[in-house]
């Protein structure tokens, strides 16, 4: 019966949600029945719960999670396992700021019983300059460290099988800030079928990016750290 549950994080997206809601909502309708759009407020400070309780009005499909702030990360890990406890058949996440485009999922629901997990790839990115540079340091980063090659691992347009999913899952705490990042390199590591599909990625459509410069350093130190001990998980667990 393919019960898809769509994944978005949100933190201060009052500028944005309401649309991101009405283009991501009919993609929940029209793919499989029992399908839930769930959007996960990550202890927002603007009027972004008010907005998504209004909503449920609306749009039917729409489940709607509030939970105390904890980084995208954390909110990312329980949308997942929120999915995985009620029984979804397939997990797809994207982020709530309007940068992708709900038209190219009808290409990855065309894969998704071929590949445990379908995942965009970005190409001419409209997102600014030193994201790109990140995302080669991290590809870098996580070659060296997992000796894997990974071509976009945080790209927040994946749609995963469950058993994939869950088994990531085990490899860190859920308030960790990276989950997207071991998942896709875990799959690699652990030879699951894992296909890349390029995607547009729009520059953000309204607000202020909660992330800067000096936070994605804080963040890649930590990760540093984090990888080579989660590299070893990874390692012990074996495909």
């Amino acid at each position: 019966m393919d019960k898809l549950y769509i994944v978005i994080p949100a933190y201060n997206e009052e500028a944005n949600i309401e649309k991101v809601i009405k283009q991501w909502h009919k993609v929940a309708e029209n793919y499989g029945e029992g399908s839930r759009l769930v959007v996960v407020n990550d202890g927002s400070k603007d009027n972004t719960l008010v907005i998504l309780h209004e909503l449920k009005e609306k749009y039917p499909v729409l489940s709607v999670i509030d939970k105390p702030n904890g980084g995208h990360g954390s909110a990312v890990i329980y949308g997942y396992k929120f999915a995985l406890a009620n029984g979804a058949d397939y997990i797809f996440q994207t982020d709530s700021d309007g940068q992708t485009d709900p038209d190219e999922f009808e290409a990855f629901w065309k894969r998704r019983k071929k590949y445990q997990m379908v995942i965009g790839e970005r190409s001419g990115r409209q997102d600014g300059f030193s994201r790109i540079i990140v995302t080669k340091t991290l590809k870098a980063v996580i070659f060296a460290i997992f000796h894997v090659g990974v071509k976009d691992a945080n790209t927040p347009f994946r749609l995963m099988q469950p058993d994939a999913l869950r088994k990531c899952l085990a490899l860190f705490d859920d308030d960790y800030n990276l989950p997207n990042v071991i998942i896709s390199t875990a799959m690699k590591k652990w030879n699951f079928k894992v296909c890349y599909r390029h995607i547009t990625f729009k520059p953000r459509q309204g607000g202020v990016n909660s992330i800067n410069i000096k936070k994605i350093i804080k963040i890649g130190i930590q990760a540093l750290k984090d990888f080579r001990t989660i590299n070893k998980r990874i390692e012990s667990i074996g495909n």
